[in-house]
């Protein structure tokens, strides 16, 4: 039942946010978002990391077509509802320094965002797997399409074009799977969508093939993988901060997770047919998102660029097959999460102090506002993978994942540890140790609810970083288990 009341409990706040009325509305909505934190913890607490599946809850939702609200939690589910848990307090008070219109119909679609990002890490059956994965689409559709920038309109409506258009096909996948299972246990139906029925499957290597497309066109459009990312720096960008927070920090981790949980165990043949291709996709994806970050002036959009080559290394040790690779790319959602949150808040800092984000109008931060540069080298340095850091542990697992299946690929692929220097390093030194400008004259220094909002990320790099055995002892279980269902098929 703790997972259903993971599942419920921020749908049932955000209905409540109906009856708070503008900035009434923030604290009962970042109290709603602290009790799930605090849920989260409690099962992180009590897991057994030694067994697969745990905090389990089966009800037959459709008895005629086989199909249960079926959810659980293994580590790898655990890890990405502690993400969620963690993140979604810090994008809420993110949000207090800005004044949105509608101000509890923006917190509670935040909450409702977060019972389906919680739905898809937890559902065990196709169909509800799909159902949670349409269900966080629509509130950051509304998000960033009401309260975006001036673009807003063409760029939210191209988000959702692309979004709507993998999740169909999706669909298509599941359903084929769904027809070629047996009955149920109660004979109610002669087919099922459970997830374990899914992994017994033993299709055609050629029919794997194609139905490997249909489901990973979700993920690669989510992630995003190149050359499904058109639609990601311009959403970023137009987005407000918090829906940014929530698409870079959370959202993406969609695609990775669905990957592992749904793809690799299912069509594991179609999986080792295209390998070498999504191995290619996602190591030019992360030498393209690197260049093109060297390239940018706005620091929002950077910061998105970034995320597109960082998010193509997880992609690559995803596809590596090794049990490095699978751990990397655990560990380091939750890296990427903390620091793309981060980045982004600062970024978001900056533009409210300045009304700017394009870098050659910044400098001279350091000398006026000490405390943000010590936080944003903190963040910066754990997203460049510095040793200690957060980001150090992921990269590395990653790297050495993709060396084994290729050596070539992997020192390729090696390539974002230094690319991801020069564009973040030289972006610091401009904006924050550059000569003073006109925009900065009455810059001031980060506010004490500021740096509450910081200190817990800030704690997150080192954690990961000195301790990382926290975490990876958490997925393991879970990454062998997949591991397993695609050896021995």
């Amino acid at each position: 039942m703790l997972t259903v009341l993971l599942l419920l409990w921020p749908v049932a706040a955000a209905l409540l946010l109906h009856f708070f009325k503008g900035r009434a509305a923030r604290v009962p909505a970042l109290g709603a978002a602290l009790v799930e934190f605090a849920l989260a913890a409690y099962a992180a607490l009590t897991f057994n990391a030694n067994n697969s599946g745990q905090f389990s809850f089966n009800l037959n939702w459709i008895p005629s077509a086989g199909i249960h609200f079926a959810v659980g939690m293994d580590g790898l589910s655990l890890l990405l509802v502690l993400l969620t848990a963690v993140l979604v307090p810090v994008i809420l008070l993110s949000a207090f320094r800005r004044n949105f219109e509608n101000e509890s119909v923006f917190y509670a679609l935040v909450l409702f965002m977060q019972t389906g990002l919680v739905g898809v890490f937890t559902a065990q059956d196709a169909f509800l797997f799909y159902f949670m994965w349409e269900v966080a689409l629509i509130p950051i559709y509304f998000l960033a399409g009401v309260w975006g920038g001036v673009n807003r309109a063409r760029v939210t409506f191209k988000f959702f074009l692309y979004t709507i258009i993998g999740s169909l096909f999706m669909l298509a996948g599941f359903v084929y799977l769904y027809f070629q299972t047996g009955p149920t246990a109660d004979g109610l139906s002669a087919h099922n969508s459970a997830l374990a029925s899914f992994y017994a499957l033993n299709l055609p290597a050629d029919t794997q093939m194609w139905v490997f497309w249909l489901i990973f066109a979700a993920f690669a459009v989510k992630m995003p993988i190149f050359p499904f990312h058109t639609w990601q720096p311009d959403t970023y960008t137009e987005a407000p901060a918090p829906a940014t927070m929530l698409l870079s920090g959370i959202m993406l981790k969609m695609g990775i997770y669905g990957c592992m949980r749904w793809l690799l165990p299912v069509v594991p043949m179609g999986v080792d047919y295209w390998q070498n291709l999504i191995l290619i996709l996602a190591i030019i994806g992360i030498i393209y998102g690197a260049i093109i970050a060297i390239r940018q002036q706005d620091v929002k959009r950077l910061i998105a660029y970034s995320s597109l080559s960082h998010v193509g290394l997880m992609i690559a040790g995803v596809f590596s097959l090794t049990q490095m690779g699978l751990q990397g790319a655990s560990i380091q959602m939750l890296a990427h999460g903390v620091n793309v949150v981060g980045m982004f808040f600062i970024a978001d800092a900056i533009e409210r102090r300045t009304g700017t984000r394009n870098i050659a109008d910044l400098g001279g931060l350091t000398r006026k506002a000490p405390v943000l540069t010590v936080c944003f080298l903190v963040l910066l340095l754990g997203t460049v993978a510095l040793p200690l850091t957060n980001g150090f542990v992921g990269e590395f697992l990653l790297l050495g994942g993709v060396y084994q299946f290729n050596h070539w690929m992997g020192a390729v692929a090696g390539v974002t540890i230094i690319l991801g220097a020069v564009y973040l390093l030289r972006m610091f030194q401009r904006v924050m140790l550059g000569p003073d400008s006109s925009f900065t004259e009455t810059f001031t220094d980060l506010t004490g609810s500021e740096l509450a909002l910081l200190v817990p990320l800030i704690v997150l790099v080192f954690w990961i970083g000195l301790f990382p055995n926290t975490f990876l002892h958490l997925s393991e279980g879970s990454v062998m288990n997949i591991l397993n269902e695609v050896v021995k098929r």
